[in-house]
């Protein structure tokens, strides 16, 4: 039976999270009333001690879902449009109604809505009573998707299974009629890897700076340490990327590459990244501690700042960017802790303004593209568009300060005690500079990529010029 041949006139129920949009409401609903206002998290449990249906409802009137952009699955659209001219159709949702009724507003296409209200939580078995009470017994045709749904299914007059794994396939079709299948799209190991960020563990290089600034590279036991603090410091930080993701949902939807993100486009549940992301972190400071405790503490430090600036930080106009230059300087002093080394003054000096300025030039390229596009401001964060020149000047200054601190340390006894020739590093003083003007060159083109990182790691002339700096650096020692 196919879905044309459905019976004309009887109604078509459709659910909302996991079939008409590829997203759970409820999920992205906190996510985003704990953006707004981390404290939020302390009351959710005492809204739920009054039920489900008053979380719910209670979390839905704080927040508005910017409804566009949500993840819509395009063949249920397609399928109501298209039934919506031979028949009544109906959204029925375990969501609250402040939120069901706005999607149900945006798309036009649903001639009713039934949903939570409060006091009452429009799922499972409630929703199947509902159901039948208001259009009989297999009097109604259900589009669904979790296995939740199978009491519903049971008093459906026709089924339209979306998404579903197939053993609830299996049973749909034991307890009614289906009339249309639409497969689930499986996550592959490439959204995982996406979600996780495994390019930006390029990042965590940072943490051998140490080992390779106290020429100790070649030293067994510490390069090991420190290999194992980088692997630990991935995982760390693929914690926080996952959570900053589902965080940021709204925002990363807006933006031309972001809205590809994995759990911003619906590919990966948000419920899985909500376990992975606390069981990554879990398992990193137990790793971190065992390694070495002080290793431990500047991981946590590293976790708590970064969860600070996915929840408020980022929305602050430059203190977002000097938070981002921090914790790249925290690889570092982890990487010095870990073997026992520290860090040197001269080596935090450069590493603060070498990263604020990259820090600044993030911010500048992604307003760049909102200012292509004629928006005013950049989405979940502080700037403007007007704020475009400022900030190149702001960083190219901060680049050629880390310069400044490069030149300084050369010229300083501290060069003398680890190289045999130092008045060679002056060499690295103008590839630095070219560098970095070619850098903020590029993104004043527009033709920068939005994270500085990779585009030092794939950009052919930057490879080459830290293949000359290496060289500058072994032919000083």
């Amino acid at each position: 039976m196919n879905a044309s041949s459905s019976r004309s006139g009887v109604p078509l129920c459709v659910d909302l999270d996991g079939t008409l949009i590829r997203s759970d409401l409820l999920v992205e609903s906190a996510l985003a009333l704990l953006r707004r206002n981390p404290l939020h998290l302390f009351a959710m449990p005492f809204w739920l001690l009054r039920g489900r249906a008053h979380l719910k409802h209670q979390i839905a009137k704080r927040v508005q879902i910017d409804v566009p952009t949500l993840p819509w699955d395009t063949r249920v659209l397609d399928l109501v449009k298209e039934q919506r001219a031979q028949r009544p159709t109906c959204l029925c949702t375990a969501s609250d109604g402040l939120l069901a009724n706005a999607v149900a507003e945006h798309v036009g296409i649903f001639d009713a809505v039934m949903a939570s209200d409060g006091k009452r939580n429009l799922s499972g078995r409630t929703k199947a009573s509902a159901l039948v009470d208001r259009f009989g017994d297999h009097r109604f045709d259900y589009a669904g998707d979790a296995a939740r749904d199978l009491t519903v299914w049971k008093h459906a007059h026709a089924a339209f299974v979306v998404n579903a794994s197939a053993s609830t396939c299996a049973r749909v079709k034991k307890a009614c009629e289906v009339a249309r299948e639409f497969p689930r799209e499986h996550a592959g190991i490439r959204d995982w890897l996406g979600a996780l960020r495994v390019h930006q563990w390029l990042k965590n290089l940072l943490v051998f700076v140490p080992l390779v600034a106290a020429h100790l590279a070649l030293v067994p036991g510490t390069a090991i340490r420190a290999s194992i603090a980088f692997a630990i410091f991935c995982v760390c930080a693929s914690s926080v990327y996952m959570l900053n993701d589902l965080l940021d949902l709204e925002a990363d939807r807006k933006h031309p590459r972001k809205r590809n993100r994995p759990f911003a486009a619906g590919r990966l549940p948000l419920a899985a990244g909500l376990a992975a992301a606390p069981l990554l972190a879990i398992a990193a400071f137990i790793a971190a501690y065992a390694l070495a405790p002080r290793f431990a503490s500047v991981l946590l430090g590293y976790y708590v700042l970064t969860l600070a600036y996915s929840l408020k930080l980022k929305q602050v106009v430059m203190l977002d960017v000097i938070v981002l230059a921090a914790l790249y300087t925290l690889r570092i002093i982890a990487g010095g802790v870990v073997i026992g080394t520290g860090s040197s003054f001269w080596l935090l000096a450069f590493s603060m303004f070498v990263f604020l300025s990259l820090a600044i030039l993030k911010r500048y390229t992604e307003l760049g593209v909102q200012r292509e596009a004629g928006n005013q401001k950049l989405d979940g964060r502080g700037y403007h568009t007007g704020d475009y020149e400022l900030l190149a000047s702001l960083g190219g200054a901060s680049g050629y300060l880390s310069v400044l601190v490069l030149a300084l340390y050369i010229n300083s006894t501290a060069s003398a005690e680890l190289y045999r020739h130092p008045q060679v590093l002056w060499l690295l003083c103008p590839l630095l500079l070219f560098w970095i003007s070619r850098a903020w060159i590029i993104a004043h083109r527009s033709a920068m990529h939005d994270d500085p990182v990779i585009f030092a790691v794939t950009d052919n002339v930057s490879r080459w010029l830290m293949l000359i700096g290496a060289a500058i650096a072994l032919l000083a020692i």
